[in-house]
């Protein structure tokens, strides 16, 4: 379906870079171990052209223990009150089949919604708050109020204003309703109009379409690129289009539901390894060679590495140069997900391909959206053009879809070549450069206030770790109180004990509302005792994800 890699060159693999008595090394003597490791993370054989800075801090005993028991008590009364609306004491809110279909099969599976009814709907009023601005740097947040424990919410008519934006992912700040990229828009919104009413292979292919494809090829550095209306649908209906059954996925523990949803549409088999952990990768890639299909024992027709450029949930950056080397070394193939990355890593905002100077050529397929850094919607894929050619007929978001509106396109062009600078202007460059400034600062001013930060230092998606149940809910609306807008994320989207707070940094951030935001949230920490950082980092060895990073002890 798609090219095969080129072999190997000798002298390009994990193996000869770091010579054979290496493994023997790191298992028997365990102080040298840790040693090697540090360095592995700063230097890593050759592979890495600049330091590579990503720690996870260890979670205190007694926070664990207390977010646990905090969980157990949630449990024990979630039980307590569905008994009590068992027998009409508690008025039942949620949704249950009428009387008349009690004997037919159940359209709501009641255990399975527990966790809705009596854990989520406690700390509901946290998500899904209305916005009626534009979501930049500042937005405007609608006012509501629930009076039945948030199983409904009543607006006010009140506007909270001038809310600092720190959860949005307008990571170079082009969401904004002026400027180059608004007057491009409607230019073309006055000539085209909102949409196209038709799919790309019928009478949806506009000129705009066609330009747009060309300068994301261009701007990635490959042959080819095509271009989709949605971002969630071009991970999940173009992997289903290069992989079948007889093939093998290889997923990170921690992509994305969409890539996700796209390896189970593919019907090949799939095999997790830990979040990016090269050592969990190679022993799949050694496994899947070694002993090939389960039963007939035949060959992988195709082995699929699905990965990302930065993880949202955990801040951190994929490990591409081993990834890439790997990759080569076993003869598979690499989907990256550039959601994140595209426009926030890199010095001139292309990715964490560019971010770890690498060759476009070294992935297979290069995936990314339009959703994030370029203030606009949809995803593209890029590769050789023998791929995209491919994808053109065989992908159902190519065949199926409506296509890209024409101001969106309009506006991905105009931002796109902001970041270029064909603008015939410095803005792209400066808000790239201003991104990676806002981000090491903010992590920085965290870190120093005493609260647990993971992820890498360069990363823009910054998890500030909550743990407790209770402080999930009680975070969101004292930052909201304070006119910050912040994301909570708790379990089932974390580990159950790892709920945080996501903060999301823009180039459209001023140093002076980061450190007006900087300030409410040292004092919502000092309120809720969330400083838990004792500055004792661990290998990741021990960490239920990861076990490849190391950083210095002050213990």
């Amino acid at each position: 379906c798609f090219p095969q890699p080129l072999p190997c060159t000798s002298g390009n693999t994990l193996h000869s870079m770091f010579g054979e008595s290496y493994s023997t090394v790191i298992l028997q003597l365990p102080l040298f171990k840790f040693l090697l490791q540090i360095d592995h993370i700063v230097h890593n054989g050759g592979l890495y052209k600049r330091p590579f800075n990503e720690a996870f801090e260890e979670t205190p005993m007694l926070v664990a223990v207390l977010t646990y028991v905090g969980y157990g008590v949630l449990t024990l009364f979630g039980y307590l009150r569905d008994f009590m609306r068992q027998w009409k004491i508690e008025k039942c809110q949620n949704a249950i089949e009428r009387e008349e279909q009690k004997d037919f099969v159940p359209l709501y599976q009641d255990f399975e919604n527990f966790y809705t009814r009596n854990l989520y709907m406690r700390i509901r009023d946290t998500w899904n708050r209305p916005i009626c601005s534009v979501p930049g740097a500042k937005v405007d947040v609608m006012e509501r109020v629930s009076h039945d424990y948030n199983w409904t919410f009543t607006y006010t008519g009140r506007v909270i204003k001038g809310v600092i934006n720190m959860g949005s992912y307008n990571y170079l700040g082009f969401a904004q309703n002026n400027g180059a990229c608004q007057q491009a828009a409607a230019k073309v919104l006055s000539r085209y109009g909102a949409g196209v009413c038709s799919s790309r292979q019928e009478m949806g292919n506009l000129d705009k379409h066609e330009e747009l494809e060309k300068l994301v090829a261009r701007f990635l550095g490959v042959e080819s690129a095509m271009a989709y209306g949605m971002g969630f649908a071009t991970n999940s209906m173009n992997i289903p289009a290069l992989v079948g059954k007889g093939c093998l996925i290889l997923s990170d523990e921690l992509n994305h539901a969409s890539l996700v949803l796209g390896a189970r549409l593919s019907g090949a088999a799939i095999r997790i390894f830990k979040h990016n952990n090269m050592r969990s990768l190679e022993k799949l890639l050694k496994d899947a060679i070694v002993h090939g299909q389960p039963r007939t024992r035949r060959p992988w027709k195709k082995i699929l590495i699905l990965v990302e450029g930065i993880y949202s949930m955990e801040g951190s950056i994929v490990r591409l140069p081993e990834v890439i080397a790997l990759k080569k070394k076993y003869k598979s193939y690499l989907y990256l997900d550039e959601a994140h990355s595209i426009g926030a890593l890199g010095p001139t905002g292309r990715g964490v391909v560019e971010y770890f100077g690498l060759n476009p050529e070294d992935v297979d397929v290069m995936m990314g959206t339009f959703t994030k850094s370029f203030g606009a919607a949809g995803g593209y894929i890029g590769g050789k053009k023998e791929l995209i050619d491919y994808l053109r007929t065989h992908s159902h978001s190519a065949v199926y879809a409506t296509s890209l509106s024409p101001p969106v396109v309009e506006q991905i062009i105009t931002s796109m070549k902001c970041i270029m600078g064909e603008d015939g202007t410095n803005f792209g460059r400066e808000c790239v450069q201003q991104l990676a400034e806002n981000t090491r600062y903010f992590r920085r001013r965290l870190k120093e206030m005493g609260f647990i930060i993971y992820g890498n230092e360069d990363s823009p998606v910054v998890p500030l770790m909550l743990y407790m149940p209770a402080k999930i809910g009680a975070f969101g609306r004292e930052m909201l109180k304070r006119n910050i807008g912040v994301v909570v994320v708790g379990f089932p989207a974390t580990p159950i004990i790892e709920s945080r707070a996501r903060f999301c940094l823009s180039a459209a951030h001023t140093k002076e509302m980061l450190d007006t935001a900087l300030k409410e949230i040292n004092e919502v920490g000092d309120l809720l005792q969330l400083k838990y950082s004792r500055h004792r980092l661990v290998p990741l060895l021990d960490r239920p994800f990861d076990e490849t990073t190391y950083e210095e002890t002050e213990d």
